[in-house]
């Protein structure tokens, strides 16, 4: 079955939102019967099916668990105005309870550092700006998951990226037939590369990251359609500067690991660069995380100038240090969603 996704559109720009207009259809068949002339037709009980939310369903409040930093729904950044696209996120969060709606498997795909094994090379592969196998569409070899087309198991057609949300819809020999949330079509992939999530998964927790106005919001369910607004925040994510640092990835994606001091590199180096405080993994090597500490200095920093101007990370999503401790302890790992948008 083929799910479509969107593309969102903002009033001004084009947003991937990893969700549209025909909202949550989760796996199922649709039988169609054609009727003869004359014939008399057997009442048949149809069962009930909940109407789809849409995003004018959708109730926004604003009841702030997190306060300080906090920016306006529109705010002045040098001579434009940025803002909060309440518009897609409404959009996004009915797509997001639809899809929950019906009894599904969920499983997330997983290869962070290569740990599941590097992923085969794919049917058509290029070299990207980080001189690095990537699929026609720049998905990276690396850290990815090989999928497969039904029928053809011997070369994948493409990759998925880590972190990756998906239905389990049976299996395969080996393989395990999923439909990815953020991608069209079903696909084939290696048991290996996933994670089967618990059956009482249910996704209340939503952190929504805007790389083009470099701002951050974080909501929670509380009932159908009901959400409220958690914390509005400046971030900071990540820029193009091959070959090190890489933007952060748009689409829809598992909080899946946290960690206190996520320690990283020098570029270039094998020494220690330093920590990252309070860091959510949610895709690859993109965490959403405090502001960085250098080596030599060991304690931590609340805040930097750099938050809510313009990308400068390697693929994360820098917070105040005291914002990122708020995403760490309320957002329950494997059960919330980070959506980046543009």
């Amino acid at each position: 079955m083929k799910r479509f996704f969107l593309f969102a559109a903002a009033a001004v720009c084009m947003v991937l939102a990893g969700c549209n207009g025909q909202q949550g259809h989760t796996p199922s068949s649709v039988a169609q019967v054609s009727e003869p002339v004359d014939t008399v037709v057997p009442v048949v009980e149809v069962p009930f099916r909940e109407k789809l939310l849409m995003a004018a369903d959708v109730t926004l409040t604003k009841d702030l668990l997190y306060d300080t930093y906090t920016l306006e729904d529109t705010y002045p950044y040098k001579d434009t105005v940025r803002s909060f696209k309440w518009d897609v996120i409404r959009n996004c969060l009915a797509y997001i309870e639809n899809m929950q709606r019906d009894s599904v498997k969920w499983v997330v795909l997983q290869n962070y550092k290569n740990l599941n094994r590097e992923a085969p090379l794919v049917r058509k592969f290029v070299r990207n700006a980080y001189r690095r196998v990537a699929d026609t569409l720049g998905v990276e070899r690396y850290q990815s998951v090989p999928l497969y087309l039904p029928g053809d198991t011997l070369v994948p057609e493409r990759y998925g990226r880590d972190g990756t949300l998906a239905y389990l819809l049976g299996e395969e020999g080996g393989f395990s037939r999923i439909l990815p949330i953020t991608l069209e079509d079903e696909w084939l992939v290696p048991r290996r590369y996933l994670k089967l999530l618990a059956d009482s998964t249910v996704f209340n927790h939503v952190i929504f990251v805007d790389r083009l106005d470099q701002n951050i919001a974080t909501l929670e369910r509380m009932d159908k359609g009901e959400w409220k607004i958690r914390s509005m925040n400046p971030a900071t994510t990540g820029r193009h500067a091959p070959p090190y640092a890489q933007e952060t990835p748009l689409g829809m994606y598992l909080l899946q690991q946290k960690k206190s001091r996520m320690v990283f590199l020098k570029d270039g180096s094998a020494a220690t660069g330093g920590y990252a405080p309070y860091a959510s993994r949610f895709t690859n090597g993109a965490y959403i995380h405090g502001v960085p500490v250098n080596v030599p200095r060991t304690a931590m920093i609340e805040y930097s100038w750099s938050l809510g101007t313009t990308p400068r990370s390697h693929m994360c999503v820098r917070n105040a240090t005291s914002h990122a401790k708020f995403v760490f302890d309320w957002a329950p790992t494997e059960r919330s969603l980070v959506v980046v948008i543009e």
